[in-house]
């Protein structure tokens, strides 16, 4: 079974958007995927992919309530499906709040139980939820979280529930600084939670034509410590576009979305993109990652072949595999 948290210390790294187009190439591959999503902030997984309703409702049930052991209901109504065939579990605003209300379940557990605090399985609640109580390895072939940014006991539960991280990182400044202190992160994290930690890749984002973001590349990639499968390269407009459209990059190309002045507002729309070949090749970086981590982490059997059924084109075939990704074929 394929399961990483997709995690990085610093901000501007498409962690969000990665972990959507990672969730929805592993389901063009024939995987029935989940995403957690448990950042609270705005502008999290759950808005882009257009789910969770009822995220600011204090009455409705959410993921948080499940992982103290006091749901409202089966922990299956929690999971709502993306317009691309992904089951998100989305964010709510109690998240927010997850350590206050861990401490005040710690305080009556321990008290009750008499034990010590330090005895208190803290990081432990996420994993018990996902494979003891709710055995979603019967049902799912991959799953992922989007986590909240901080080191906090969101994220540790996390980290502990699904032991892989996939980390995207800048490729200058604060990034190149992430990549030299992954080791001593993951290490860290491994004595805190007393697991072992599986770095499945680290995937720089944001690559633009400077040399020095060429000179960062190249250290990412030569770096024999992490596997760097892909890199992607600075897609602003393709990543932006995917808010517009509540989904994927995929999405985005294949209906064609863009946000353009018209009568002096902005507007999006579908069929409006011209699709070019370095997005094309961006969707192929994207499906290479997912199929990388499937099989070269997790030895998983995927399809590895890449369809593209873009507005108003033929579709598009292309494996990933093939060293020239511009040998497209129609269908």
């Amino acid at each position: 079974m394929i399961t990483a948290v997709v995690y990085s210390e610093s901000g501007g790294t498409y962690k969000t958007t990665m972990t959507a187009n990672l969730a929805v190439a592993l389901e063009r591959m024939g995987l029935n995927t989940l995403v957690l999503d448990l950042d609270p902030q705005e502008g999290n997984l759950t808005s882009l992919f257009d789910v969770g309703e009822r995220r600011s409702d204090p009455d409705a049930d959410n993921l948080v309530k499940h992982v103290l052991d006091m749901p409202d209901g089966p922990f299956d109504e929690l999971v709502e499906t993306s317009d691309e065939g992904v089951d998100v579990v989305p964010s709510h605003d109690m998240l927010g709040d997850f350590t206050s209300n861990l401490e005040q379940k710690i305080s009556y557990e321990t008290g009750m139980k008499n034990m010590s605090r330090e005895e208190y399985p803290r990081f432990e609640l996420l994993y018990d939820l996902l494979w003891d109580r709710q055995e979603l390895h019967r049902e799912y072939d991959a799953v992922l979280i989007d986590p909240n940014a901080r080191a906090e006991d969101l994220l540790y539960n996390a980290i502990f529930a699904l032991r892989t991280l996939v980390a995207p990182v800048k490729p200058a400044g604060k990034g190149n600084l992430s990549l030299e202190g992954l080791e001593e992160l993951v290490g860290n994290m491994e004595r805190q939670l007393d697991i072992e930690i599986g770095l499945s890749c680290v995937v720089p984002s944001g690559v633009g034509q400077t040399n020095a973001h060429r000179q960062y590349q190249r250290r990412f990639e030569e770096t024999a410590s992490f596997a760097t499968p892909v890199t992607i390269g600075n897609r602003e407009s393709l990543m932006d576009a995917m808010w517009e459209a509540r989904g994927s990059a995929f999405k985005v190309v294949e209906e064609r979305w863009k946000t353009f002045e018209r009568d002096g507002k902005m507007v999006s729309e579908p069929g409006q993109r011209r699709v070019r070949d370095r997005e094309i090749e961006t969707l192929v970086d994207l499906y290479e990652l997912a199929r990388f981590v499937a099989t070269d982490t997790f030895d998983a059997e995927v399809d590895p072949v890449l369809r593209l059924d873009i507005q108003g084109q033929n579709v598009r075939t292309i494996d990933p595999r093939d060293a020239d990704t511009t040998g497209v074929t129609s269908a």
